[in-house]
């Protein structure tokens, strides 16, 4: 028998909204924050010259759980969206809003972070620019996706979950079978039963650097395993969980516990691998599971408790989280290079990091929120990315 939730739909769909909202703008606490981690010369473009210990803790909290909760709202928004439109409205809908945009706008994107490391390497020479890197052919296995990485994977979880529906709508067993899983899933203890593949899914990755998590599919046009658990876990679940919705009420209710778990295991990890990132690949040493059976519970713990939390508390109506939910998209696409290009700027300063990393995010909103409003929202390019064009609206939320 299939369910619903108790609250209305929109109401619903206004707290993912918000969710949507908070995994954006911690993205972009994690991405400005790099430039500041002591060792950032290692594996970011800009290395500031004041860093702190503390951004160490800005990247490595949200980073945990953000793209989870990405993949999370994304499945169950497209399984709406299938539900409304059929498999072939559907297809076309994210072939227009999702494959479209990255094969248009990759290149772009990637000649723009390039054109932001050359010139941060020309300043950081003294005015003159060191000889290129020997970069290796492009391949499958040598894609450089950049942050656009997010689309290609979210396209194969469309390929993989309309399989997945056209073999489950066949068999009612199979279903009942789905179903009892997902019930099993979304339950208390539904945290610590996802956490245990992505464990095994990160020890047993080549080079996992456990500081940094998750590795990030963004080089390749093979996702890892882990990647593939994480992510395609977070988006398979909330796909088959549309059958019963009402058991998002459980992470209503349970939120408080998740974020308790999540805290203790955040705690946990960070005892053992410190605020300073450590580039130094893991073993498969007691230690190191331990490490990743925490990390993994820490990052679903946070992943429930921000989705229970946005349904309980951010569930009304709010012109402005709609508006900043509009507008993720085309940040999430335009922050990246914009983000590098300030880090840039600010490494020719010499300002205590938290006023500059300040900067940073302010000045980012500051630019593509007005540009959002400006030149996509009521634009050919907003109904590209959000489906229809919708009245400019920043100048009268801001009056508010």
């Amino acid at each position: 028998m299939q369910t619903t939730l108790a609250q209305p739909p929109r109401e619903r769909l206004h707290g993912l909204d918000a969710v949507r909202g908070i995994a954006l703008l911690l993205g972009l606490v994690v991405h400005a924050s790099m430039a500041w981690i002591p060792g950032a010369q290692y594996f970011w473009v800009v290395s500031d010259a004041s860093p702190g210990e503390l951004t160490g803790l800005l990247f490595y909290v949200p980073h945990m759980f953000r793209m989870l909760l990405f993949f999370l709202v994304a499945g169950l928004f497209a399984r709406m969206a299938c539900e409304r439109l059929g498999t072939l409205g559907f297809m076309r809908d994210r072939a227009r809003r999702i494959a479209i945009p990255l094969a248009s706008l990759w290149f772009p994107m990637l000649m723009t972070i390039v054109a932001v490391i050359a010139w941060n390497a020309w300043l950081v020479n003294n005015g003159s620019m060191p000889p290129a890197p020997e970069t290796p052919p492009l391949s499958p296995r040598n894609f450089p996706l950049t942050h656009l990485w997010f689309l290609y994977v979210l396209l194969l979880c469309y390929i993989a979950a309309l399989a997945l529906r056209a073999t489950l709508g066949r068999s009612a067993l199979l279903q009942r079978a789905s179903d009892t899983c997902v019930r099993v899933l979304a339950s208390p203890i539904g945290p610590l039963l996802l956490a245990l593949p992505l464990a095994a899914a990160l020890i047993a990755h080549a080079k996992w650097f456990a500081w940094f998590g998750i590795p990030t599919p963004d080089q390749s046009l093979y996702p890892s395993l882990a990647a593939w658990v994480a992510f395609g876990s977070a988006f398979g679940l909330v796909w088959l969980l549309h059958r019963q919705q009402a058991l998002l009420q459980r992470w209503t209710a349970w939120w408080p516990l998740h974020l308790a778990v999540a805290v203790l295991a955040t705690v946990g990890c960070l005892l053992q691998v410190g605020l300073a990132p450590k580039l130094v690949p893991a073993t498969r040493e007691i230690a190191d599971i331990a490490y990743a059976i925490a990390y993994a519970v820490a990052a679903w713990s946070w992943t429930f408790a921000i989705v229970g939390l946005g349904l309980r508390f951010l569930s009304g109506h709010s012109p402005l989280r709609r508006y900043l939910a509009d507008a993720s998209y085309w940040i999430y696409i335009a922050h990246l290079p914009l983000v590098m290009a300030l880090q840039v700027v600010m490494s020719r300063v010499a300002w205590p990091w938290a006023a500059e990393l300040a900067l940073v995010l302010v000045a980012t909103l500051a630019i593509l929120l007005p540009s959002y409003d400006l030149l996509v929202r009521n634009t050919f390019v907003g109904s590209w990315l959000n489906g229809r064009r919708k009245p400019r609206g920043l100048e009268r939320i801001a009056s508010r």
